[in-house]
């Protein structure tokens, strides 16, 4: 969660201009309906990034921030997650796999355990900004139409009952009518303690399969995705023997 970490940290250093700037950012939740008109609008714009293209990827490696660099086996759901001097192979289902420290395996099992949870939630951060459009319908997900005043957008506010690092957070898509393209989204999220914070879905990436994904979010600051590379399959990623190290456990 290290990226929103940074925009907890930037907010909590606008609070120099104090509480007008809170009055002046802070929005409620909308509420939205239920229904047809959400359902319909999620088809438009998981067609529109082709989301059918993305789920024929079986690995997708990228950088958020040039911070974090990850490497994710979407068919067995494993990952590689590297940050500073450590490499972490995790299994996401059961969140259990090895960890190296500047090379060296990590035996101590606290310390292993504390970098495989440090490591899903990584994932699970900077994989909802590798695309987050995908996972509008994942289990435990409440999609709402929510009208909007400009006539070029219309919105899906996406609310995660349950799974994920922080069950209840929300979402507002802001997306093209004409389109289904997303253009921004607002988040309502618990780490963030201002509601409604803004940021922009642009600099579409197209992969050799017709999947979108957006590698720029543009807010009071910029977070960029980076090394973006995709596979269809295991035994073209180039490194496929790393994930290895999984085999066997369980």
């Amino acid at each position: 969660m290290k990226v929103l970490k940074w925009i907890l940290i930037v907010l909590v250093a606008l609070g120099l201009i104090g509480f007008i700037a809170y009055l002046v950012v802070d929005e409620d939740l909308p509420q939205g309906e239920k229904g047809e008109k959400a359902e319909q609008l999620a088809d438009k714009t998981l067609e529109a990034v082709n989301d059918s293209a993305w789920q024929e990827i079986a690995v997708v490696k990228w950088s958020l921030g040039g911070i974090n660099n990850l490497v994710w086996d979407k068919e067995r759901h494993w990952a590689k997650v590297s940050w500073d001097n450590y490499d972490v192979f995790i299994k996401l289902d059961s969140k259990t796999g090895v960890a190296y420290a500047k090379g060296k395996k990590v035996e101590r099992d606290e310390v292993l355990n504390k970098l495989l949870n440090d490591a899903y939630e990584i994932w699970a951060n900077d994989s909802f900004w590798l695309n987050p459009i995908t996972k509008i319908r994942d289990a435990g997900t409440e999609r709402r139409y929510v009208p909007q005043k400009e006539e070029n957008l219309e919105g899906l506010l996406i609310t995660y009952k349950s799974g994920g690092v922080t069950p209840g957070d929300s979402y507002l898509w802001l997306i093209d009518k004409e389109t289904g393209m997303p253009e921004f989204v607002k988040m309502w999220v618990q780490i963030i303690p201002l509601g409604g914070v803004k940021f922009s879905w642009e600099n579409w990436h197209t992969t050799s399969g017709g999947a979108k994904i957006s590698q720029t979010h543009k807010s009071i600051f910029t977070i960029n995705l980076s090394e973006l590379k995709t596979w269809t399959s295991i035994t073209a990623y180039p490194e496929k023997d790393e994930f290895k190290v999984l085999e066997g456990i369980n």
